[in-house]
């Protein structure tokens, strides 16, 4: 004979269960990545899949000729900023240019200035170098070197005198903005410049 269910005991289950629940629902709360769930699974379609930021992709090699390009128009202009400073000390003691220049380009550039200040005039201000840019390039010689074609602006270089402090007269007709076209390689020491042409042509 079925014993009737006290109402006492029927609380209790009702109890139970509510406690159960509310436990379920407090581990649905605190789960944070792998959701709530009554069971376990081994479908892989549930398995979180990387983000595109952790995904990483292969850096591309560096291309030697760009770099090889790059080093040589960095050097270039590293050899101009020397050119001023040669000109500009007359006590020949700032001769930075044979970490940047070497061969004819060296000699005739230390000439010059020696002859410009034995004539007691100096040359002051900058010197802008437009557009250099690699018209050539063999970095597999035994000697790498490369060819630079720029647009030099020579307007603000002026040439003074060194005792009165005023500008030197010069021709009228002279070119201040005119294409270069210079001769790099690349040394043991670092990339020179061993050759200056001037075009002769306005830029």
């Amino acid at each position: 004979m079925t014993q009737p269910v006290r109402p006492e005991h029927s609380g209790v289950r009702e109890r139970n269960r509510a406690w159960s629940a509310t436990l379920l629902t407090t581990a649905c709360v605190l789960a944070t990545a792998t959701g709530c769930s009554s069971g376990k699974t081994d479908d892989p379609k549930e398995t979180p899949s990387l983000s595109a930021s952790a995904k990483q992709t292969p850096s591309k090699p560096a291309d030697p000729n760009e770099t090889a390009k790059n080093e040589a128009v960095a050097t270039y202009k590293q050899y101009w900023q020397a050119m001023e400073r040669l000109y500009a000390d007359s006590s020949g003691k700032d001769n930075a240019l044979k970490d940047y220049a070497a061969g004819a380009a060296l000699k005739n550039a230390e000439a010059d200035a020696k002859n410009m200040h034995g004539k007691g005039r100096i040359i002051t201000g900058q010197v802008a170098v437009g557009s250099p840019t690699v018209t050539s390039a063999d970095i597999n010689r035994k000697i790498p070197n490369a060819t630079i074609s720029s647009c030099l602006d020579i307007s603000h270089w002026q040439v003074i005198d060194s005792a009165t402090k005023k500008p030197a007269a010069l021709p009228s007709t002279r070119l201040t903005k005119y294409v270069i076209v210079s001769t790099v390689e690349r040394w043991p020491e670092g990339w020179r410049v061993i050759r200056d042409e001037p075009q002769g042509q306005k830029c």
